[in-house]
């Protein structure tokens, strides 16, 4: 039995076809551009396995409608990426693969759920993704939290830090979580790609307070057994110590928590976590 998994990004678009146990049998990676230029070519990697394909998984850079039974379920919103504004991602995909089950989440509950489908005897977990942009996805006794819509982790309001003068990039809340600490923030900030700051850099420790931020948060609102953290600035070395530091001393002894490293961990999957993700929402739908 095969899947489909489409993780939509603000960057690239994975696309992949995998088996029962998740195993990714063919993928691809195509540029965000437009969806004139970009959905075409997705369709183009899915058509020689339609009739195969049982049912698929899609995971999309946000804001997204989740609400079924809402004029713009399946469709990408108000996002700041304006070709994409208000496109029917879900319908498009719809018309063009025919019958096949499709369910739709963030790009983050895609990784969150292929992490917690990995991670034995953990039922609660939040995962982050701290990149082109910052997202957040909750699983909470093995399901995906969302309500009247998906939550919106990477907006919630940070303290800056003392020896922060910038302003912030999010165009809706300035200096919110995403508005300081995502790639393009740190980027404006410093005039270089994060993947070019030296590890040894101070702005680090910068860096980590923000993120250990959105760890205290994240506990105190959802007391996870773990929280993951991925995306591409995580990958700078050292970054993830740094965060635990900064949690412990914010925490300042408020909250129990497992082990920090333990606790505030990256991705077990590294980053083929959210087409597994989608992998397990896609079999989930024919059971």
């Amino acid at each position: 039995m095969m899947f489909g998994a489409i993780e939509a990004g603000g960057t690239k678009f994975v696309c992949a076809v995998g088996n029962e146990v998740f195993e990714i049998l063919d993928q691809i990676t195509i540029s965000t551009t437009s969806p004139e230029e970009t959905m075409p070519r997705v369709v183009a990697f899915f058509k020689p396995y339609i009739g195969e394909i049982k049912a698929m998984g899609v995971s999309s850079f946000g804001p997204i409608d989740v609400t079924k039974g809402s004029d713009t379920y399946g469709y990408i919103t108000n996002t700041p990426k304006v070709k994409w504004q208000f496109f029917d991602f879900l319908g498009y995909i719809k018309q063009h693969i025919p019958n096949v089950e499709i369910t739709w989440t963030t790009d983050v509950n895609g990784s969150a759920y292929g992490e917690y489908m990995f991670r034995e005897d953990t039922k609660d977990l939040v995962y982050y993704t701290i990149g082109t942009g910052i997202g957040g996805g909750a699983i909470s006794n093995g399901h995906i939290i969302e309500g009247v819509t998906h939550p919106e982790m990477g907006h919630v309001p940070v303290r800056k830090h003392p020896d922060d003068v910038f302003a912030g990039i999010c165009p809706n809340h300035g200096d919110c979580l995403e508005g300081l600490a995502s790639g393009p923030a740190i980027e404006a900030r410093l005039g270089v790609n994060s993947k070019d700051i030296p590890a040894s850099d101070p702005y680090w420790d910068i860096q980590a307070y923000y993120i250990a931020q959105s760890a205290f948060n994240t506990s105190l609102f959802f007391s996870p057994e773990v929280i993951i953290y991925g995306g591409g600035v995580m990958k700078v070395e050292g970054l993830q110590d740094k965060v635990r530091e900064q949690f412990e001393a914010i925490n300042n002894g408020y909250i129990d928590t497992p082990l920090l490293e333990e606790y505030i961990v990256t991705p077990t999957l590294e980053d083929t976590a959210a087409i597994v993700g989608c992998f397990a929402m896609a079999k989930q739908q024919i059971k």
